[in-house]
């Protein structure tokens, strides 16, 4: 098994499987704490709110493990913003992996929230999950909150604000964006991910 994709109750489960069976991955969906722990590497998904995800993965157990993980991790998403010390959506208690806090984005003209759809990446600093991708690629975001740029940035996003796209601490990684439906630049992220040991 290259990876185990926790069950967070999320619709991207599918989507996410199918994105690494392209690249010839083989993964698994489960919330078992021994199947994650054992797995070589874990992403963590996210589809609708903190409040709701934190309390999933407090009944599985998985909220208690994953800080405690050594291989490779990567957040999308929902799963990226979780992985924070707190969110304002709920006012939402995170697993305090990362030490931030997400944001909720502010509308503006021609800046509506969600922001949803393509946007540059514009790389901070180098990393091996940026590997292959050159500034000023395209990923698709659907998200109505944010992590502010910080230490923790690899790449970043402008959405009148400049966003964390990409962050990492040790063998936790995270990108607000959805790189299962980021065409070829999102393909090569999980491509990276399935690398990193």
């Amino acid at each position: 098994m290259d990876a185990v994709i926790i069950d967070s109750g999320g619709a991207n489960l599918a989507s996410l499987q199918f994105a690494f069976e392209r690249l010839g991955a083989k993964t698994h969906v489960s919330a078992d704490p021994v199947q994650i722990t054992s797995a070589e590497r874990v992403i963590l998904p996210g589809v609708g709110s903190a409040a709701d995800a934190m309390s999933r993965l407090r009944k599985s157990g998985v909220a208690e493990l994953l800080p405690t993980l050594t291989q490779p991790v990567l957040g999308i998403c929902l799963g990226m913003q979780l992985l924070f010390e707190r969110s304002e959506e709920g006012d939402t208690d995170c697993l305090g992996i990362l030490p931030d806090k997400v944001k909720r984005l502010e509308s503006a003209q021609g800046r509506p929230v969600p922001h949803m759809g393509w946007n540059q990446l514009s790389p901070v600093r180098g990393d091996p999950l940026l590997d292959g991708i050159s500034a000023d690629e395209y990923v698709y975001f659907v998200h109505s909150f944010a992590v502010p740029v910080s230490e923790l940035t690899v790449a970043s996003a402008d959405y009148g604000i400049a966003l964390s796209a990409i962050v990492r601490r040790g063998n936790f990684w995270g990108t607000q964006f959805h790189p299962e439906r980021s065409a070829k630049t999102g393909a090569r992220v999980l491509a990276n991910f399935l690398r990193l040991s």
